[in-house]
């Protein structure tokens, strides 16, 4: 079984995996199987963040998000250890990103879902062969059912924030975004980068070692669990109010992420669900990029950060599933103000 409970730094450290080497080496191995994503520049919205933003665009990357890069890693590495199938929760992504690498080495695999899980998501996880439970809304509940069906089906766990090659592949997107910026002439000073459960900021913390990159973690106020866990010293589960980035509503920190960013985020920015949804109108109104609202939390911080601000910044746009209601009804609601003003 993949994943590694109660992992911590001195564990980690002994994983090949979690290391600036390991995630550079994903890199490598991903390249030739997953699109090298564009970084794109955007004049309208350097000006509105004070700052050169670098947006890297994984919202153009197979299956919508940069969580095939951890997927295809994990599962490649199931599937040559005889693995039966795969079992995972995820609130769709991560789902999405299983159930595709699972076609691609003959697997079968079980997605674990919140019953309130975009239509959208559901459908491409069907639409990958993969079968689909839903349970509760909780992290906890998904959890539950996750290990009923490892037990029942014998089937091998793909944990969405533990497992080491899903860390690993998650970071070689920062990686990716770090090296594309310094072939253009820029030296990143910071790097932002969307948290749910903690696989970005984890992957993030990893690549950005030994660059003198700053790890900015940005998170919806409504589900405000990374900087909770800083404050208290320790993952802790936090109340999940309601938001628009269904991407990162996960209640608690993963013990990795928190140990990883613990040292490693020098920033946190909690962004309220106006400015998440503002962002995500001018990604695509601006940079001609469609992005979820998970992506648009990464930018909205990055278009909220204090003064003095890093001279260049890259920024994770994770994924590109949105339900398409919402687009317009957000789009919308941007137009009205903006002839309003």
């Amino acid at each position: 079984m993949t994943g590694t409970a109660g992992i911590g730094t001195a564990v980690a450290d002994d994983l090949p995996q979690l290391t600036k080497e390991g995630v550079e080496d994903a890199r490598r191995r991903l390249a030739e199987r997953l699109v090298t994503t564009p970084v794109v520049r955007c004049e309208a919205l350097d000006g509105l963040a004070g700052t050169r933003l670098w947006l890297k665009a994984e919202n153009l990357q197979l299956g919508g998000s940069f969580k095939m890069r951890g997927a295809l890693l994990a599962v490649a590495r199931l599937a040559g250890d005889g693995s039966r199938g795969v079992v995972a929760q995820s609130t769709g992504n991560h789902a999405i990103a299983v159930a595709r690498a699972a076609r691609e080495y003959g697997l079968p695999a079980v997605l674990v879902l919140p019953v309130d899980a975009a239509p959208t998501k559901i459908a491409a996880i069907r639409a990958a062969g993969a079968e689909v439970v839903l349970a509760g809304t909780a992290l906890a509940e998904r959890t539950a059912l996750v290990e009923q069906v490892r037990t029942a089906r014998g089937f091998d766990l793909i944990d969405p924030y533990l497992d080491p090659d899903v860390v690993a592949g998650q970071g070689s997107a920062t990686a990716e975004l770090i090296r594309q910026a310094r072939a253009e002439g820029t030296a990143l000073d910071a790097v932002v980068v969307p948290v749910g459960g903690g696989s970005a900021v984890a992957g993030a913390c990893l690549a950005a070692r030994g660059h003198g990159i700053r790890v900015i973690a940005a998170e919806p106020l409504a589900v405000p669990a990374l900087g909770a866990a800083l404050r208290a010293g320790r993952p802790v589960t936090v109340p999940v109010g309601t938001t628009i980035a269904d991407g990162l509503r996960p209640d608690r920190i993963s013990t990795l992420a928190f140990e990883l960013a613990r040292d490693e985020v020098a920033q946190v920015v909690t962004v309220p669900e106006a400015a998440i949804a503002e962002a995500l109108c001018l990604a695509l109104v601006h940079a001609r990029l469609l992005v979820e609202p998970a992506a648009a939390t990464a930018l909205a911080a990055a278009l909220r950060l204090p003064a003095p601000r890093p001279a260049a910044v890259g920024v994770l746009l994770s994924g590109g599933n949105v339900e398409p209601g919402l687009v317009a009804s957000l789009l919308a609601g941007h137009l009205q103000g903006e002839e309003s003003r």
